[in-house]
Formats: structure tokens, C-alpha cells, sequence
């Protein structure tokens, strides 16, 4: 079941109607639609989000007023709820067609241009600072995950990063120091990973197939177990990081309560 809120500074019945129109392309799709018209204030979009967020729902929005949207779009990257834009995109076109900006208010889509360049920035970065890549630029991360092989670093790097969120990752090598730098940066930024012992030695398992039985003791369970102990030495040495079982968890719940947590009132990431 999809719960989708449809967000209007007008009456909203535009909204629902484009969106009536495009659902009809999935007649099989089990969803509620909310609609909440005549918001206009950030007191009433703050109590949609909330809303929203004790739903798991989506929001559809067609606002207009700059600083509203801006704050839509900020507060759904925040608290990891999916919002879509459907005023300002045409908008923004149209201003392109007629050489004037609506309503006469420049600026009104520099929101839109700077969520999305800051997209494609939050991507670069991760595939730059992946797996411990230019470790002396931890401290520009908004994000550091930290963890040994197979604790699904990446995957989670790059979707936060498809979220807008900087983040790097740095690996834990059994006997192998972490960069000194990572103790250096704001410990509320650094997130720890991990799992069980039996459960990363089947996931390494099938990773040494794939191999071709070429990865040495990678998969063996006394040298994962040793791993796991060593990483857990190096996060116990920073009592204010945080640290997450990723076990049997898909990477959207792992990657929601990272954003919880950093979000927090005392562990809040500043915008950039």
C-alpha cells in the first residue's frame, strides 16, 4: 500500500488531477491519496513531513511560493521521504520559451538547479571516496561509513549520494590502521558497520566463488570473526560514533536510519 500526500498552495485539485491522469498507467498499484491544500507556511509543511513520515509516504506537490518549495525539497531529502515537483519543472521551462521569469520573481527555480547539480556532486563524490580513495578529504564528507568488506558500503554510499548526501567510506582491513584523519573529523559524522560473524562469511562465500576460490582466508569464518573483533576495537576507540547491524537489512532501511541518526537534535549534518 502507497500513501501518497498531495501537496498544493492552491486548492490541490490540479495536483490530483495530473496525478490521477499518470496513475492511470498503474491500475494495479494499491494506494491512498491525501490531499492537503493551502499550505503556505513552513509550520504546515513541517507537520506534512510528519505526516508523511508515519505513513512511509510519498509527497506530490505543485508549490509555487520559492521559499516553500525550497523547504519541501530540503526537509524530504532530510527526513528521506520522496517528494516530487510537478509546478516547477513546467514552470521553469516555460520561463526558459518566454525569456521571463513567472510571476516575476527572479530566482524562483534556483532552488530546483541547486538540489539538482548538488545531486550530481553528492555521486561524484561518493564513487571519488570510495573505499578509503582520497582519505585526506574525509573531513568534506557530510557522511563517513566505515566498515570491513561486505558490510555494503557502496551500495549505500550511492544511494544516500542519490539522496544529496556527500558521503565517503573507508574500509577495515584486519591489522591495518584507518587513516589517522578519521578521528580527526566530527564524530557525528562517522557511521559504523557491521554484522555477524556466520551471516559476513556467506556473503563473503559467495563472493569467493565468484572468484574462483582466489580470495585466501577472506571467507573463512575464524578470520572474519578476528575482523569483526578488530573493527570493533577501532569504533570502541570514538564512543560518540554510531554504529549499525546491517544484517538481513535491505539498504534503503539501513540508509533511512543513517539519516535518522544524523538527524538527530544534538547530530544534525549541515546543509551545504
Amino acid at each position: 500500500m502507497f500513501n501518497i500526500f498531495v501537496v498544493s498552495d492552491g486548492t490541490g485539485r490540479t495536483a490530483e488531477q495530473a496525478l490521477n491522469a499518470a496513475l492511470m498507467q498503474f491500475q494495479d498499484v494499491d494506494l491512498n491519496l491525501y490531499r492537503r491544500p493551502g499550505v503556505r507556511t513552513h509550520e504546515q509543511l513541517n507537520a506534512i513531513m510528519e505526516e508523511a513520515a508515519l505513513a512511509n509516504g510519498i509527497i506530490v506537490h505543485t508549490l509555487v511560493q520559492d521559499d516553500v518549495r525550497h523547504a519541501m525539497i530540503r526537509e524530504g531529502r532530510k527526513n528521506n521521504i520522496e517528494t516530487i515537483d510537478l509546478m516547477g519543472p513546467l514552470l521553469s521551462r516555460l520561463s526558459d520559451l518566454f525569456a521571463n521569469a513567472p510571476s516575476g520573481k527572479p530566482g524562483l527555480f534556483h532552488h530546483i538547479d541547486k538540489e539538482y547539480f548538488q545531486r550530481i556532486d553528492a555521486m561524484q563524490f561518493a564513487f571519488h571516496h570510495d573505499d578509503g580513495q582520497r582519505d585526506h578529504e574525509l573531513g568534506k564528507a557530510e557522511i563517513v561509513l566505515v566498515g570491513v568488506s561486505r558490510t555494503f558500503k557502496t551500495p549505500i554510499s550511492i544511494y544516500l549520494a542519490f539522496k544529496g548526501w556527500f558521503v565517503a567510506n573507508v574500509p577495515i582491513v584486519l591489522d591495518v590502521e584507518p587513516p589517522s584523519n578519521l578521528f580527526e573529523i566530527p564524530p557525528e559524522r562517522v557511521i559504523c558497520l557491521t554484522t555477524s560473524a556466520r551471516h559476513l562469511t556467506t556473503l563473503r562465500q559467495y563472493r569467493e566463488e565468484a572468484l574462483s576460490g582466489t580470495a585466501g582466508p577472506y571467507a573463512n569464518f575464524e578470520h572474519v570473526r578476528k575482523e569483526l573483533i578488530f573493527a570493533h576495537r577501532i569504533y570502541n576507540r570514538q564512543p560518540r560514533w554510531s554504529i549499525i547491524k546491517v544484517t538481513s537489512k535491505p539498504i534503503e532501511e539501513i540508509a533511512s536510519e543513517i539519516v535518522a541518526i544524523c538527524n538527530t537534535e544534538n547530530r544534525k549534518i549541515p546543509e551545504i
